[in-house]
């Protein structure tokens, strides 16, 4: 079994992420397996290296062992570069230049209806420049999602399988859901190069991770994880969502929640064993 711990160098580690850690940390060991961290920089407008190295000092506090060296996203961008390219040859992207405003606008012509439809990948994309013809080296790419599951064929339905308590067992992914309900999703954005679930898909391949443990906030990306995994090649891991650990008004937490975080309780004298015993292990 080979886990990992995958945060972004954004903010403080706060209980959430703890939780997550020591999870994906636990399962791994009770196996004999092995455990990887890896830093999720691809956004380099918010990433910052005080952030990277208290991910460090909270994780290896908490009693957390990784092996060297930390495999950084921001390293990796000729690694995206290569499959986004492989992915062009087989005529799957396109250029867009559709910002949230224009989608929301579009979203709301009376040809499409006034409801704005919601994915895992946020706002489901209308097509707007599915067939446009953009030159624009700066535009975003996205994946046509109907030609991809046309390209699957017999594949088709995917499935992975889930072992978190909410949503055990094995789910399939049929192509109309894919197409209808999770959309022509952004591959490479304008100001990075890539996007979370490209790079999330390589770099769980890359680092042989067989076990993905993650909050059930990720659940239904799962269906474009598997059908990336499908369309490069790549093995579709183990899936396991757990609980989120949210405030006591109920609200999941966030970055900004100072208070939660790892080193404020560290500050205030706390054991790894009272944190494991607040998030409930």
């Amino acid at each position: 079994m080979r886990t990992r711990f995958a945060p972004s160098p954004t903010g403080p580690l706060h209980l959430g992420h703890a939780y997550s850690a020591l999870l994906a940390y636990d399962a791994a060991m009770s196996k004999g397996g092995e455990f990887s961290l890896r830093i999720e920089d691809i956004d380099q407008s918010r990433a910052r290296p005080e952030w990277e190295a208290q991910i460090y000092d909270d994780l290896a506090w908490l009693g957390l062992k990784w092996p060297a060296p930390v495999m950084r996203q921001s390293a990796r961008m000729p690694a995206y570069t290569r499959t986004l390219a492989t992915l062009d040859t087989k005529d799957l992207l396109y250029r867009c230049t559709c910002n949230r405003r224009d989608i929301e606008a579009a979203m709301n012509a009376p040809q499409e209806g006034a409801e704005l439809n919601y994915g895992p990948d946020g706002l489901i994309y209308p097509g707007t420049c599915r067939n446009a013809d953009h030159q624009n080296e700066t535009a975003a790419l996205r994946l046509d999602m109907a030609k991809a599951c046309k390209l699957l064929g017999a594949q088709m339905p995917l499935s992975f399988e889930e072992t978190g308590p909410e949503h055990k067992g094995r789910h399939q992914i049929e192509a109309s859901e894919l197409i209808h309900d999770v959309g022509d999703i952004v591959l490479a954005r304008r100001d990075m190069g890539t996007s979370y679930h490209l790079s999330v898909v390589l770099d769980d391949a890359e680092q042989g991770i067989s076990d993905v443990i993650r909050g059930e906030d990720l659940f239904e990306a799962t269906k474009i994880h598997a059908l990336l995994q499908h369309l490069l090649g790549l093995p579709t891991p183990t899936y396991h969502h757990h609980a989120l650990i949210r405030d006591a008004a109920g609200k999941r937490l966030a970055k900004r929640d100072d208070a939660r975080a790892i080193a404020k309780y560290r500050a205030d004298g706390l054991t790894p064993a009272d944190i494991r015993k607040m998030v409930g292990l």
